[in-house]
Parts: C-alpha cells; structure tokens; sequence
C-alpha cells in the first residue's frame, strides 16, 4: 500500500502531464526516451517507475537485452548509439548533480554534437520530469508491479 493517494491532488500534477504529452510529441525517439526513464529511474531507485518504463519501453519493441545491460551501458560497445551513449551520460550528470563540476563543458560539447540545442534542452527537461516522478513515487512508496503498458497515456 502506497503512503498516500495522487489521485485527489490530480490537478497539482497537471504541470508534470502536460510537461510529458510535450516532450512525447517531440523530436527526441520514443526508443531514446525510454532508455533515458529507465537510466535515471535506475539511478534513483524507484521501483515503480522502473516497473512502468520497462513495461513501457518492451511493447514498443525493446530488446531485453539492451533493458538488461542498461546500468553497463558504458562497457557495452555499440549496443547503444552514439546519440543514445549521449543521451545516457547528459541524464547522468544531470541526475546526480552533486560532483563537483555537475555538468562538465566536455560533456556538455560532446552531448551537443549529437542533439540540435531544442533537442538538448528537451532531453535537460525529460530528465527533470523523471527526476520528478522518482521522488514523488519514492516519497509515496507507490507499489511496484501493477502497471500496465501505455495505462497512463
């Protein structure tokens, strides 16, 4: 049982909504999308949100195998595309901001060689948004398991 409900603080949540139906309709790929959920749900530890995007991310046609390797995915080769190794390392450092320099500008450099400063600046905010999510469901202790593909959408 989770801790408390969403459901009668809806209308608090709508900014979060309409933040995800934006950048879902953007010219980031749904498969890149998904890969960035995961990696930072991973990150964070939310076992709802993990539930949800795996879900998610498999009936739109992910392999198990690049879900499974996710948390490796620097020592993986080329499972992953050189805009997808970006994409990961961008939602990283953006997800763990307490190093020291949060966001290094060769990180930045090489982000943006693979991502139109648009596409960057969706990437920073869906990062945020499942930043967001993490904590709220980590702060509720949502239950894990229940989630059916696409039962949000």
């Amino acid at each position: 049982m989770s801790r408390f409900d969403f459901k009668p603080h809806f209308h608090a949540l709508q900014p979060l909504f309409a933040l995800d139906k934006e950048l879902r309709n953007s010219s980031l790929e749904a498969p890149l999308q998904e890969l960035v959920l995961m990696r930072v749900s991973q990150i964070n530890g939310c076992a709802f949100c993990l539930d949800m995007h795996s879900k998610d991310a498999r009936a739109a046609g992910e392999s198990e195998q690049r879900l499974y390797l996710l948390p490796a995915w620097r020592e993986t080769g080329k499972l992953y595309s050189p805009r997808e190794r970006a994409a990961l390392a961008w939602a990283e450092a953006l997800t763990r901001l307490a190093s020291p320099e949060p966001v290094p500008d060769a990180l930045y450099e090489e982000t943006h060689a693979h991502f139109s400063e648009e596409e960057l600046v969706k990437l920073s905010l869906l990062v945020t948004l499942v930043n967001s999510w993490n904590r709220l469901n980590c702060a509720a202790q949502s239950e894990a398991g229940g989630y059916r593909p696409g039962m949000f959408g």
